[in-house]
């Protein structure tokens, strides 16, 4: 589809990350027996997903979260291990499993994040100081006094999802514009709008989709809209060698449980990658949209403190990166209608849930967006619209 300022699309979604480019698959093929639509994905950088799902190692945690986060995200379980015939030529999701370890300090903060995880997936259980230094031999025993283990946690092929998404959209009719970066909105008196593009192009749709990651405040303002307080966070992360002769292919990852460390209550984590180890902080440094870069000291820190509680060495990271998290104050997603400039959407502030729970965000995106009823795998996980409305935010 060509489309020019005479020509109008359904849709036009701004960014072309895992968000944008799930909704856009959802929207083009016809959601739930809707009419397919007309969409144009945009994304200002060469190629989609640049900035924070490309710089993602995800995992499937159905514990992950906020309540309505992990609603989304064990909607999308039944995706994940079946997509649509020619999604993806391997499988989308790989066992891994999660040990969450604490010292003896963080026994009390074991047992609620125990009753907390229970309630949502009966599977999680109590483990045992031996159990875990035998799953992962390198914990120092101090660090790892006790644990849970979440066996149902997944690697997600984060790239394989993405490339699935864009090329069934594509397929089914949408156009994928890259290096247009836009620079102005304005809304007709017919309803519909025109996008102006940095490089001159005006383009036309319907409704617009702002799915632009860290930079969905900026995009809201361009269209008139309040901001809905999105504050954009830096992750950092490395890979490195495990020790020589040592097969970490097979651990489970790791994650500290500390009672008070930032919006995701972790100090550290690792996890296997692609024959390395990948490490983090878990570190959530409030910062402005911008092409993100791993900071000297949260590598620093993240080396220190996963060399503090294992027997590891890391003396030289193989590699290092940063990507943007971004967060509104309740810690929820934001995906609805602007309760104030008809025609324009937010599908926004995915934090760090944002791959986990793509097909059931782009599914209640989708039907907010078309006006129809929440799908059943929706209703059948507790998904409630109201969590995630825009218009919560400006009560």
């Amino acid at each position: 589809m060509h489309t020019t300022a005479q020509d109008t699309a359904d849709v036009a979604i701004i960014g072309a990350g895992i968000a944008g480019a799930s909704l856009a698959w959802a929207l083009a093929r016809g959601h739930e027996g809707a009419p397919p639509q007309r969409v144009l994905l945009l994304e200002r950088e060469d190629q989609p997903g640049y900035h924070t799902t490309g710089r993602s190692a995800a995992l499937y945690m159905a514990s992950y979260g906020t309540p309505a986060i992990r609603a989304l995200t064990r909607a999308s379980r039944d995706f994940y291990d079946a997509p649509p015939t020619g999604f993806a030529d391997h499988p989308l999701l790989s066992p891994r499993g999660v040990l969450h370890v604490a010292t003896a300090a963080e026994l009390p903060a074991l047992a609620a994040l125990q009753a907390e995880l229970q309630a949502i997936d009966p599977s999680v259980r109590r483990a045992s100081q031996a159990e875990l230094l035998a799953a992962v031999p390198v914990l120092r025993p101090e660090a790892a006094v006790a644990g849970l283990v979440e066996d149902s946690a997944a690697d997600i092929d984060v790239h394989a999802l993405h490339q699935g998404y864009l090329r069934g959209a594509r397929t089914a009719g949408a156009t994928l514009l890259t290096k247009a970066e836009l620079a102005g909105l304005a809304r007709g008196d017919n309803g519909a709008w025109t996008l102006h593009l940095a490089d001159g192009r005006q383009l036309r749709a319907r409704q617009v989709v702002n799915a632009a990651g860290a930079w969905a405040d900026v995009v809201g303002t361009l269209a008139g809209a309040a901001p809905i307080g999105l504050e954009p966070r830096r992750r950092s992360a490395f890979t490195f060698a495990p020790p020589e002769g040592v097969d970490a292919s097979r651990w489970p990852a790791v994650a500290a449980v500390v009672a008070d460390h930032g919006p995701d209550g972790e100090a550290w984590y690792i996890k296997p990658d692609a024959g390395l180890i990948l490490g983090s902080p878990a570190n959530a440094d409030l910062v402005a949209p911008h092409d993100v870069v791993p900071e000297e000291l949260d590598i620093a820190l993240g080396i220190h403190r996963i060399e503090a509680a294992t027997t590891l060495e890391i003396r030289r990271p193989r590699s290092t990166w940063a990507g943007l998290r971004s967060f509104v104050a309740d810690g929820d997603m934001v995906i609805g209608p602007d309760p104030a400039v008809p025609g324009f959407f937010w599908l926004a502030a995915q934090g760090g849930y944002g791959i986990q729970s793509a097909p059931g965000a782009a599914a209640l995106a989708a039907s907010l967006l078309l006006g129809q009823p929440l799908p059943p795998a929706l209703r059948r996980e507790g998904v409630d619209a109201a969590a995630s409305s825009p218009g919560r935010l400006r009560r």
